[in-house]
């Protein structure tokens, strides 16, 4: 599904568009030319699905070479591991306070097994772990052939949760994880690593960004005026109030 400029979506579970696995994030497809990127892996089920997505576009999957995380939630990170074995080229990066939790694949460190009693993963469900390539850090910026992604560190919903800027065609993308959803909604969880102090000073750190193409990890998106759902979190904020919840 061409979405943007040089943007797709490859993939998405049932909080989405149902184009991929069920427990799938959004997966999306950044096209820089000579190099292809990945946002996110989705849940790692039904990676044949999301390659052939990307095939159907006319696009080379062998020129997938970076893969940038936002976080590494099972519906996020789990596919990691799947594209690192089958695309050779493949670069994966990760906020650098948690690349040690994907090598290890840490099961306990990104609560599987609260997601497994929620539902939303199968009981025999594994989080394989993944070599890291690239760890990053707030403020870098990535090359992938003809696009720049610039990191932002926003931690709250998970510990080293990123999102991702990136200009093209005089646009503003911002690609939001989990940070932040259409209609300006946050989604906090019941684990030790989801702060909400840390998730209302990252969404302070995307005032007057600009976003024209507003990119989340889940539901709906915005290809215009993307700048008001992080405006509609901070007015919550501006009133002493907390935004709603995505769910």
């Amino acid at each position: 599904m061409h979405l943007s400029g040089r943007v797709y979506l490859v993939g998405s579970g049932l909080s989405g568009f149902s184009l991929s696995h069920d427990s799938d994030c959004h997966v999306y497809l950044l096209d820089g030319g000579a190099e292809l990127a990945l946002i996110d892996a989705g849940a790692g089920l039904g990676l044949e699905g999301i390659m052939a997505r990307v095939e159907a576009l006319g696009l080379d999957r062998s020129k997938i070479t970076h893969l940038f995380l936002t976080h590494l939630h099972a519906d996020h990170a789990g596919g990691a591991a799947g594209l690192k074995q089958a695309l050779p080229r493949l670069k994966v990066a990760v906020a650098r306070e948690t690349a040690a939790i994907l090598r290890q694949g840490d099961e306990k460190a990104i609560h599987l097994e609260m997601g497994k009693k929620g539902g939303y993963y199968a009981p025999d469900y594994r989080f394989r772990p993944c070599p890291v390539d690239l760890e990053l850090a707030d403020g870098q910026e990535v090359r992938v052939g003809e696009i720049t992604l610039k990191v932002i560190s926003t931690p709250g919903h998970a510990a080293g949760h990123l999102c991702f800027l990136m200009e093209d065609q005089g646009l503003r993308h911002l690609f939001s994880g989990d940070n932040l959803f259409f209609g300006g909604r946050i989604l906090l969880q019941p684990v030790a690593d989801c702060s909400l102090k840390d998730h209302l000073a990252s969404l302070v750190k995307l005032r007057g960004l600009g976003i024209e193409v507003f990119l989340p990890g889940h539901g709906s998106f915005s290809l215009g005026q993307g700048q008001r759902h992080i405006d509609l979190a901070l007015d919550w904020l501006e009133r002493c109030l907390i935004p709603p919840s995505f769910l």
